[in-house]
């Protein structure tokens, strides 16, 4: 029997689980929706080589991979070592020059080295991290869809988002941005949907925004 469905598979941000999916739902007679997971990096492994170890979780052909914040860099990656029929990323950027100048900053004096990623069981930092906003409202909220806290791997993300440089731009790529991301100002990105009072966690609180246009913006 021939699969017709279009398999989606949804990366979500740096030290995110999948629950930050939950409420997105694709319809089940086109797609069928995948969740990919963080792991804790090999000591000294590059993103490339973490993307392809990523892709050995792919089991069916010619996906579409959707990435949030680093996992939209991650994505990115991982469309070198598998065939997409598109690649989307949510509240990201796609090129170094997207980055804002605190990160460029950053990565010129080493100064994200000296974050005090050691205090990762912090729900409250590690949101501010993650996420980029103050969660003292939504603290038992932000306990379910933080969970990756291992410091390496924190160490490790914020370093590879910091140098990231891109190598490879897919030609399917398509870029979602929210108006009021204060991660990755809107200012700085090129080329991409904008969504009206979208901030940097829009895929958890306009989930219907992308319920209502994921599907259009897949089938495009």
């Amino acid at each position: 029997m021939v699969d017709s469905k279009i398999h989606v598979y949804f990366m979500p941000g740096m030290a995110a689980n999948p629950s930050i999916f939950k409420h997105i739902h694709l319809p089940d007679a086109n797609f069928e929706q995948h969740l990919l997971e963080w792991f804790v990096p090999d000591k000294n492994m590059t993103i490339a080589e973490y993307a392809r170890k990523m892709v050995e979780n792919i089991n069916y052909e010619n996906p579409v991979l959707v990435g949030v914040s680093f996992g939209g860099l991650l994505v990115q990656e991982m469309a070198r070592y598998v065939k997409t029929k598109k690649v989307i990323v949510v509240s990201s950027v796609k090129h170094e020059s997207e980055l804002p100048k605190k990160m460029v900053f950053a990565k010129y004096t080493k100064i994200h080295k000296l974050l005090p990623t050691g205090l990762v069981n912090n729900v409250e930092l590690l949101a501010k991290y993650a996420f980029g906003e103050k969660v003292t409202k939504r603290l038992a909220l932000y306990e379910e869809y933080l969970s990756v806290k291992d410091k390496y791997y924190l160490d490790w993300s914020i370093d590879q988002i910091v140098n990231w440089k891109q190598s490879f731009c897919p030609e399917c790529l398509v870029h979602i941005h929210g108006e009021k991301d204060t991660v990755f100002p809107i200012a700085n990105i090129k080329n991409c949907i904008p969504v009206k009072k979208g901030t940097h966690t829009m895929i958890i609180h306009r989930a219907k925004w992308f319920n209502a246009n994921l599907p259009a913006i897949i089938l495009k």
